[in-house]
């Protein structure tokens, strides 16, 4: 197990060494909520690299990462645990095959943890080898209003309750990442539990050095050129702005396709790494394309 950073300077360390670039304020979030072991709510725009912090933490600190993805209709049983009906099914044939079964006592052994499908919540309140587990609750705007206050009790006390079983307590707290693309607000009461902070898209000195450390292959050149280009589209009026992520797919599509500078054409033909909507492609090609095109290259020129 590796120890948790003792200062905000051991966070960035922590993080750079599984190539993830963090701003300084972020640095310092994730430090207090590993100091205080307090849930850590983390929202902006897809791509930016929330989910991706709670794999780096998992990574850097040999724990479980356990994630929870989120979406619409997400209940307790799915997030929690699940009976065993067809286990528990078959065990009552068998005790009905074999005649004179105590139905009280049947009743009994039917709900105990051998017929328990573990969900991700219930499994992050079991000890783990390594230490306590990383829980990442994905996408938490995806679900409803009713499993946003359920999340409540497991955020506060770190437990979660089983009518059949009782209440069952992490031994030892998970670091709890939760993030959101803020489709829609989470309620106040869920945030009050955490610490929060906003992961915006970094500068370019940032950025870049993000894409040196994920795609380190790209020469320094292509990848100036590769964050200039998609920092301009973000100011483009587009229905989804690329994120960080988008910028390491199109620089490793490039890399693929032996690119050693951008061009119009070669922009055209790999609109669709950075771009996931047909209007959005269909704007920036052609002449657009061209026109940011020249922008970046005017920008990147040494006067």
């Amino acid at each position: 197990m590796t120890t948790i950073p003792s200062d905000i300077d051991g966070v960035e360390q922590l993080l750079a060494g599984q190539g993830y670039v963090a701003s300084r304020a972020l640095a310092t979030v994730v430090f207090l909520a590993l100091k205080l072991g307090r849930p850590l709510f983390l929202e902006g725009e897809a791509g930016v690299g929330k989910t991706e912090i709670a794999k780096t933490l998992a990574a850097a600190l040999n724990r479980r990462l356990i994630r929870l993805q989120c979406y619409e209709g997400l209940d307790a049983a799915s997030a929690v645990a699940e009976w065993n009906f067809a286990a528990q099914m078959i065990a009552i044939r068998t005790a009905e095959t074999q005649g004179g079964a105590d139905r009280d006592a049947l009743k009994t052994e039917l709900f105990t943890e051998d017929y328990l499908i573990e969900r991700p919540l219930l499994a992050a309140m079991r000890p783990q080898p390594g230490g306590a587990p990383v829980l990442l609750i994905d996408e938490l705007d995806r679900t409803d209003e009713p499993f946003e206050a359920f999340l409540l009790e497991a955020l506060s006390d770190f437990q979660v309750t089983i009518p059949e079983l009782g209440t069952i307590r992490a031994p030892e707290p998970p670091i709890v990442i939760l993030t959101s693309n803020r489709t829609r607000e989470v309620h106040d009461a869920l945030k009050r539990r955490c610490l929060y902070h906003w992961v915006d898209y970094p500068a370019f000195d940032r950025e870049l050095a993000i894409l040196q450390a994920r795609v380190p292959e790209a020469r320094a050149a292509l990848s100036r050129e590769v964050v200039a280009f998609v920092q301009r589209l973000r100011h483009e009026d587009l229905f989804k702005k690329p994120g960080v992520a988008e910028a390491i797919d199109w620089a490793k599509c490039l890399l693929a396709l032996d690119v050693i500078s951008l061009s119009p054409e070669v922009i055209a033909d790999t609109l669709g790494a950075i771009l996931k909507y047909q209007d959005d492609i269909a704007r920036i090609q052609g002449s657009e394309a061209r026109r940011l095109l020249d922008e970046v290259k005017r920008e990147l020129t040494p006067a």
